[in-house]
């Protein structure tokens, strides 16, 4: 019997994918263990990352450099703000590296190379989901409502990981072939973080550009939906039509890389 890939041009092959539904799974439950296997916090990381940053940015940036965040308090401003940057963040830098990582399997048997990255991904929701008891804690704190905007979050969650997705297996991709790309890779999230609504809230006259970032209009979704507060549409609109745009093109652009990656790796 001869196990190969699918003769198929489509660039996602969901039937095959589908097919391979458990290997995803045992794949995500493998980078869940791995990442916190010999850790003395364990789990709480996923908790303690965004509230450190949170606590850094109040003071440097609240009290110190007197940036507002209109009429929300300040760390309530800043942290609906990280919970999707910390996960879109570590989301792509986990799986622009996972390919490199999984040699072995990759030069063993086939399976759809894509869900290696994927699994990166669908790891980081767990992340995600625990980082919400803590924002919920602050709503709490500052005496502050859920509204039924929060229905939308589940829409946000899944645009947020379709981004991280898409990024995320275009740069596993060129890290086979350019390792360069796991170090440049931090950097340029960095960098990508101050250039997103985190710290500040977006000035009038640079709002048509700073929507050209995919994230923007995540992160003030989320700061929507999660506060009540008013949705930016055009923002969520641009994030969404990028994301999609994103999504395709490293689908062709991994698919096209794909049958080297044994040779090259």
């Amino acid at each position: 019997m001869t196990i190969q890939a699918s003769k198929s041009n489509v660039a996602v092959n969901l039937r095959e994918l589908w097919a391979y539904r458990d290997l995803l799974y045992f794949l995500t439950w493998r980078d869940v263990k791995v990442r916190y296997k010999q850790t003395a916090f364990g789990i709480m990381w996923a908790i303690i990352q965004p509230l450190l940053l949170m606590l850094l940015f109040t003071f440097f940036f609240n009290r110190l450099g007197g940036i507002k965040s209109d009429s929300l308090p300040y760390p309530i401003f800043s942290y609906a703000g990280l919970l999707p940057w910390t996960f879109f963040a570590n989301s792509v830098i986990n799986s622009g590296n996972s390919l490199v990582g999984s040699t072995n399997l990759i030069t063993k048997v086939y399976f759809p190379r894509l869900l290696i990255p994927a699994a990166s991904v669908a790891a980081g929701l767990i992340d995600l989901g625990i980082a919400f008891v803590l924002f919920f804690g602050l709503m709490f704190y500052y005496g502050l409502a859920l509204h039924l905007s929060i229905l939308l979050l589940p829409v946000l969650c899944l645009l947020t990981t379709l981004l991280a997705i898409g990024l995320g297996m275009w740069m596993s991709a060129l890290n086979v072939r350019y390792r360069d790309v796991r170090y440049a890779l931090p950097f340029l999230m960095q960098v990508w973080m101050f250039a997103s609504p985190i710290i500040y809230p977006i000035p009038a006259r640079w709002h048509w550009l700073l929507a050209l970032n995919p994230m923007t209009g995540i992160i003030l979704g989320f700061r929507s939906a999660l506060s009540g507060q008013a949705f930016d549409w055009p923002a969520l609109g641009t994030s969404a039509l990028v994301t999609l745009a994103v999504l395709f093109y490293s689908a062709f652009a991994f698919k096209r890389m794909e049958k080297s990656f044994a040779d090259v790796i």
